[in-house]
């Protein structure tokens, strides 16, 4: 059905979003998360961490990679939880209720941010084409050889690259600004990006 291929797109987008920010370390809301001593900059230990959660987490087969394989299961399980009759397809209010259940977990309030998600959806889904474009090409700097899967090697090293080009000063530390400036000028190269 229509719903079942809205679903399974937008899960794509989530998944790739999610490798995105395993391998940016630019999410928001990520550094406060991945700041474990809490003295307000990242560490390379930290970011290293905070990557090596996110990955494992997308590595669903837990066989060191992330691929298409990972991806498939991970809609598969996502459709599953979002199936509460479990008849094979998503009504209207298994939709809705999970994604209740998103913005509850997520701590977000208001109805004005639901109803602006279902009536919305012209934007809402350019919205997500946009993080979805960003994140297929965070996921294709990752992957150096092209084979379409992220190792944990290449992970690392992609990690490693974008550490050194957020830590500006080089002292071996992400600090608020430096995560900012980052997040700040991925935003500008993906809306350039999507222009061009």
């Amino acid at each position: 059905s229509d719903m079942k291929k809205k679903i399974l797109i937008g899960g794509g987008a989530v998944a790739t979003a999610a490798i995105a920010a395993a391998v940016a370390f630019a999410a928001p809301g990520q550094m406060g998360k991945a700041d474990a001593n809490g003295d307000g900059s990242l560490s390379k230990a930290e970011v290293t961490a905070m990557a090596n959660t996110h990955f494992t987490k997308m590595d669903v087969n837990a066989d060191g990679q992330i691929n298409a394989v990972d991806r498939e299961a991970k809609h598969k399980a996502k459709f599953g939880e979002m199936d509460t009759d479990k008849n094979g397809s998503i009504s209207e209010a298994e939709f809705t209720a999970a994604h209740a259940a998103r913005m509850a977990e997520r701590g977000e309030r208001g109805e004005g941010k639901m109803r602006g998600h279902h009536e919305g959806r012209g934007h809402h889904g350019e919205g997500k084409g946009h993080r979805g474009g960003g994140g297929m090409k965070m996921l294709k700097m990752a992957d150096t050889n092209g084979d379409k899967t992220i190792t944990k090697a290449e992970m690392t090293a992609a990690v490693d690259a974008h550490f050194a080009k957020a830590d500006t000063n080089k002292d071996g530390q992400i600090s608020s600004a430096e995560h900012d400036a980052m997040r700040s000028a991925m935003r500008e190269r993906m809306k350039a990006a999507t222009t061009n």
